[in-house]
């Protein structure tokens, strides 16, 4: 029986494709943990408003991780799933110890605008392969953490 993927994207293509979207799972599932570090360990005046701030991101990036795994899958590879493997691809810092509000607030904005440069760099390739499904999911991804960026940078504004 052949079950092999013929979904009319190349071979070599869908191999380089999953390379990114797993870089991507990756600096997701950093970012999801930093996060969710930051929503445990934020304090100060604004910590009501932080601690549920962090936790609907940390929420959207966890249900991000499984749609980007599930397109690895798609496209015929094995996902990522080790935290050692995330840290060999991954752009985000881990979480050293951060307890300034202010300062989780910069390392989350980096983090976010990490993943939209990630997303975009793989653009070329799958707009070459005609992978329309991985584009769509690459605008999905750019446009929420554009806005979370943007919250991110608002709360930063003095």
């Amino acid at each position: 029986m052949n079950t092999s993927v013929n979904i009319g994207i190349n071979q070599a293509d869908r191999l380089e494709i999953t390379q990114g979207l797993n870089k991507l799972l990756a600096d997701t599932y950093s970012l999801y943990l930093k996060t969710h570090s930051f929503h445990w360990n934020v304090t100060g005046p604004m910590f009501n408003t932080l601690h549920l701030m962090f936790e609907t991101q940390y929420t959207e990036l966890a249900t991000a991780v499984d749609i980007i795994a599930e397109r690895v899958r798609t496209l015929g590879e094995r996902a990522l799933g080790s935290y050692s493997g995330y840290a060999n691809v991954t752009s985000i810092k881990e979480d050293n110890g951060v307890n300034d509000a202010m300062q989780m607030l910069l390392e989350l904005l980096d983090g976010q605008e990490t993943i939209i440069r990630s997303a975009r760099a793989l653009y070329p390739l799958v707009n070459q392969a005609n992978d329309e499904a991985t584009a769509d999911l690459l605008t999905q991804r750019i446009q929420l953490h554009e806005k979370t960026a943007w919250m991110l940078r608002s709360m930063l504004a003095s």
